[in-house]
């Protein structure tokens, strides 16, 4: 009966909305600024794209019979997750504070009063259903990024549940504790512009805490060493990263203004040195230059650079970007002498990633960049600096602990693990019952 229930369940909210009554959206556009319309709708788009750009940059670096296994768990997120965004998740994120935890459910149920409300406190020139939707991207490429660590061996069906789980229990109160007037975090002073803890620490997280849960692949247990699918893929993933990041930092500006201008800099900037950061350093360490040492660089000077992207100078993001990219290198090399089997390095990148960026943006955040932001350690405010810590002490803790009861959860409800004779077969045939193939031409002389 497990089957029916996903159906059974969309049926349900697909028949609800039938009677959800319609709205006017633009009920009053005099108080909308065209411009900035017009770039939110473009780096949401950018956002979106990054979710492909993932499918991508993962596809490439699994073994050959788990590349589409792999690319659908990202892409599957963005149906996932939007049905839950209209019907509850902006609810809990935005939504009237419930003592600074989690937004009333009921406040935008099935998008109630987003269309013709008045636009939100932080974008004021923009309709409160577009700011929606810029927020839908963030929360669709989270449970994504969690992938790459449980990666060839989760069942399809036990990770579209996480993803349900995982956006409505962790994802939502954080999004609301960070980006929320009322949430308790950005009450208590931390500044995350872009998602450094929302979106990166918290899938870094989750993506150690499933790799605790689903155990070691027989491959790793085995030091069997498969070398990755399609290296272009990983290429065209990062490009594709890069590019729709512009979007999720610059756009988290909310207008088209100097501030995402300078925001579109220091990413650009923190993820071209950490990529030559992460590449010369492994020359340093004995290997030759990589294509995919300089692709995972850059993407962890783009997580890196996240929290802090509208509120540090460009100069330092270039350093910013070099000492994550050393950072997190130096954790992978930790991790491979462990027996923790993380298939594609999800928390030494990302929840590290986003933590040394949480990090330098209370050293280097500065009011001379962003007026309403913060000044940081190096401009004379320690107390900033440590309130940084404290909300890493809140966030690491709870995204841990929180993903952890829900893959135990969720392997209660159903096995989480495929059987050993699907790893063996791979994913894409035991899950999906198809095949990754490459065409080849061959030329006859």
């Amino acid at each position: 009966m497990k089957r029916f229930f996903p159906f059974i369940i969309l049926l349900i909210v697909a028949v609800a909305a039938i009677f959800i009554p319609s709205q006017a959206d633009f009920a009053d556009a005099s108080k909308y600024n065209p411009a900035d319309i017009a770039w939110i709708i473009v780096a949401s788009a950018l956002v979106f794209l990054m979710t492909p750009g993932l499918a991508f940059f993962y596809g490439g670096m699994v073994t050959r019979k788990n590349v589409l296994s792999t690319m659908i768990k990202s892409i599957v997120a963005a149906g996932i997750v939007t049905v839950i965004w209209i019907v509850v998740g902006y609810s809990l994120c935005f939504g009237d504070s419930i003592n600074g935890f989690i937004g009333n459910p009921s406040t935008h149920f099935f998008f109630k009063g987003v269309n013709s409300g008045a636009p939100w406190v932080f974008a004021p020139t923009i309709p409160k259903s577009l700011f929606s939707v810029f927020q839908l991207m963030f929360a669709i490429i989270t449970p994504g990024l969690v992938v790459g660590a449980i990666a060839e061996r989760i069942r399809f069906t036990s990770y579209v549940l996480f993803t349900v789980l995982f956006s409505l229990f962790v994802y939502a109160p954080l999004a609301h504790w960070s980006w929320h007037p009322d949430g308790f975090l950005a009450k208590m002073g931390a500044f995350d512009f872009a998602g450094g803890t929302v979106v990166h620490i918290s899938a870094g997280c989750a993506a150690l805490a499933g790799a605790l849960v689903l155990k070691r692949r027989k491959s790793h247990i085995e030091g069997i060493e498969v070398p990755p699918a399609n290296i272009p893929y990983v290429l065209i993933g990062t490009g594709l990263l890069w590019f729709g990041w512009f979007g999720f930092n610059a756009g988290s500006a909310l207008g088209a203004n100097a501030l995402s201008v300078s925001a579109f800099l220091t990413t650009n900037t923190a993820a071209g040195a950490a990529g030559l950061s992460w590449m010369f350093f492994d020359v340093l360490r004995g290997k030759k230059p990589s294509v995919l040492g300089f692709c995972i660089g850059a993407v962890v000077g783009l997580v890196a650079i996240t929290p802090g992207a509208g509120y540090v100078a460009i100069p330092q993001s270039i350093f910013i970007g070099f000492i994550a990219a050393i950072i997190s290198n130096l954790v992978v090399q930790w991790k491979h002498k462990t027996a923790l089997d993380d298939t594609l390095d999800v928390f030494p990148c990302h929840g590290v990633g986003g933590i040394v960026g949480m990090i330098l943006t209370g050293i280097f955040a500065t009011k001379t960049v962003n007026s309403a932001g913060p000044n940081g350690l190096l401009y004379g405010d320690s107390a900033f600096f440590l309130t940084q810590l404290k909300a890493l002490c809140v966030v690491i803790p709870f995204s841990f602990i929180v993903s952890f009861a829900i893959f135990k959860l969720v392997n209660l409800i159903e096995p989480i693990r495929v059987t050993t004779e699907e790893e063996e077969m791979g994913l894409d045939a035991s899950q999906h019952d198809e095949r990754y193939t490459s065409q080849r031409l061959s030329t006859t002389l």
